[in-house]
């Protein structure tokens, strides 16, 4: 039987560091599994950055344990460097030479063999869509074409965990969906997608698990839809034909908002299929006819807002 170690691409107990007097990493506990995405949020300054450069063995913890690939980040080091990429925030593209030429210097640094150098590289710019733009300097490159090979460079050494920090930051809304399918290949073949992101929509769209970094503390962590039905605001709206559908209805319901203009009432839930189901089992009961259903539940920004503006939240949205 697989261990559930062996299933976890990166696993920290207890992870802490400080600058000085500022604590920015205050006891942090991740599991990330294998072939996913894992999405890590929070505010400027709380940690995200700090978090990545922890795990890509770029800086020493003051404290904790972390697996990363299956090796220990302190005793093997190197292991971990063999089995990771980094894309961090600003690019690491050499503006003074070609797109092939930086992917050429790359498979030099991962030590490629001549013939495996030239096969990767093509093969890296065929799936980034580089191979027009190739034999120009980087310095004329656009900047989601820029991003697109950063990743690719990332992606020289066939890593099995891949770190993007702010991956689409500036980028324009076709070039950020662009390299969300690339990320999303990027899972389909395998790779684990740790990702820091300020977007909520770009977590939304792809992480199969998040976790929200306030002041050093992961304050909420699990799916997006978890997430959001944590926060208050959740509702079912129902649409009725005529007024004594409504009013049956709200009889029946009794916990329920009404809007007798638009024949609709607003019914609070957490948007799960069991409460979903217990409201049309007392609607059915009643032979009450509804004209339209839907499920309305808090978003991401609620959750980024209520998780990191309220420290009173952090009890009940970490249950």
């Amino acid at each position: 039987m697989t261990s559930n170690r062996s299933r976890q691409a990166i696993t920290a107990t207890g992870l802490r560091k400080s600058f000085g007097d500022q604590v920015v990493l205050d006891g942090l506990d991740l599991d990330v599994r294998r072939g996913t995405i894992f999405a890590l949020l929070g505010a400027n300054g709380a940690g995200k950055t700090t978090t990545v450069k922890i795990l890509s063995t770029l800086i020493r913890a003051d404290a904790g344990d972390v697996q990363v690939a299956g090796h220990d980040l302190a005793r093997e080091p190197d292991a971990v460097r063999a089995a990771i990429g980094v894309t961090g925030q600003f690019s690491a593209v050499d503006n003074l030479l070609t797109g092939e030429e930086n992917l050429l210097l790359m498979a030099d640094l991962n030590h490629l063999a001549k013939s495996e150098r030239r096969r990767r590289t093509a093969q890296l710019l065929e799936q980034f869509d580089l191979v027009d733009a190739s034999r120009k300097p980087a310095s004329t490159y656009s900047g989601g074409m820029r991003r697109r090979l950063d990743l690719a460079m990332t992606l020289v050494g066939s890593p099995q965990v891949i770190f993007l920090d702010e991956p689409t930051t500036g980028l324009d809304p076709r070039s950020r969906r662009n390299m969300w399918r690339i990320v999303r290949e990027l899972v389909a073949d395998g790779v684990t997608i740790f990702l820091t992101t300020q977007y909520l929509e770009e977590a939304d769209e792809l992480a199969d698990r998040i976790a929200v970094l306030h002041h050093g503390r992961l304050v909420a962590e699990g799916t997006a839809d978890e997430l959001k039905r944590r926060i208050p605001g959740g509702h079912v709206r129902l649409r009725f034909a005529d007024q004594q559908g409504l009013d049956t209805a709200l009889r029946a319901l009794g916990q329920a908002s009404r809007d007798d203009d638009a024949l609709t009432l607003r019914v609070p839930s957490d948007g799960s299929l069991r409460s979903l189901k217990t409201l049309i089992d007392r609607l059915d009961g009643q032979a009450v006819e509804v004209e339209e259903l839907s499920v309305h539940t808090p978003d991401l920004d609620d959750v980024f807002l209520t998780l990191t503006s309220d420290p009173t939240n952090e009890k009940v949205l970490t249950r």
